[in-house]
């Protein structure tokens, strides 16, 4: 038994620390909306790989990075926000995936299908795991080596500009990051539900405190923590993998707002008149 649940739980946490950190950069970013994109793509591309002779993983890393390289060309020749060019691929991208789904052979909603759209516990192996610990610590390494110019885009893209930080380069270095931690958590996860994941943590570290480098700090742990949490309940109460993941987030979220010192912070004078 502990040959299928061990890799299960050590993903989990891997998938959940990956996706607190990067969940961070999305929300300082205010791009939201890039969890949406890029798990549904990833998610296309998975699809994909049910219906042709190449690995499900890397379509679903093909797709993610493919709508990371077109956000920043396609922004700037549309002149539209960014969020409303996420906007836009994101029904592409579910559309395609449920297109491949139901010309896959076989019953279209299938176990493999379910796992794409839910997560699985039981299709995490180790080769899994030696893959998240690859791009946690690929993706951690190159935050914490261009972690002044990254901090600096984040915290304020213009002024960084300004200071003579090339923001566009680190700016679509963060997005490939966030596409390849998409990717491959997706199995894990699943398409639907994996942005949670992504976003939820990172939203309730953010809750509790101000500092960008604790923030980067917390958000893996609470990642982590709630994927842990929905494994466990997964696990217990026989739920799909993604689902009871992002209710735990939820509930730490909200937690973190209850209890957050931001809440406390006392509101500015109102001006005399």
């Amino acid at each position: 038994m502990w040959g299928l649940i061990l890799p299960a739980l050590v993903g989990s946490a891997l998938a959940g620390a990956l996706s607190g950190l990067l969940g961070v950069c999305a929300l300082r970013l205010q791009l939201s909306s890039v969890g949406f994109a890029m798990a549904h793509a990833a998610f296309a591309g998975a699809a994909l790989g049910l219906l042709v002779p190449l690995p499900p993983l890397l379509l679903s890393l093909l797709f993610a990075l493919g709508v990371a390289a077109l956000l920043g060309p396609v922004s700037e020749f549309t002149r539209l926000p960014a969020e409303v060019v996420l906007g836009v691929s994101f029904p592409i991208a579910m559309a395609l995936g449920f297109v491949f789904l139901a010309l896959a052979p076989g019953e279209a909603f299938g176990s493999p299908a379910l796992a794409l759209l839910w997560g699985s516990l039981l299709g995490v192996g180790w080769r899994d795991v030696a893959l998240l610990s690859g791009v946690l610590v690929g993706g951690g390494g190159l935050i914490v080596l261009f972690r002044r110019e990254v901090l600096s885009v984040l915290l304020d893209r213009r002024l960084a500009e300004e200071a003579g930080v090339p923001a566009r380069p680190y700016l679509w270095l963060i997005l490939f990051l966030i596409a390849a931690a998409v990717a491959v958590c997706l199995k894990l996860v699943g398409g639907i539900l994996i942005y949670s994941l992504l976003l939820l943590p990172a939203s309730a570290a953010s809750q509790l405190v101000y500092n960008m480098k604790k923030l980067l700090l917390l958000a893996p742990v609470f990642g982590a923590l709630s994927a842990l949490g929905g494994f466990a309940a997964s696990w217990s109460l026989d739920l799909p993998l993604g689902a009871a993941v992002a209710l735990v987030a939820a509930c730490a979220f909200a937690l973190a707002t209850l209890f957050s010192p931001k809440r406390r912070r006392p509101r500015p004078a109102e001006p005399e008149r």
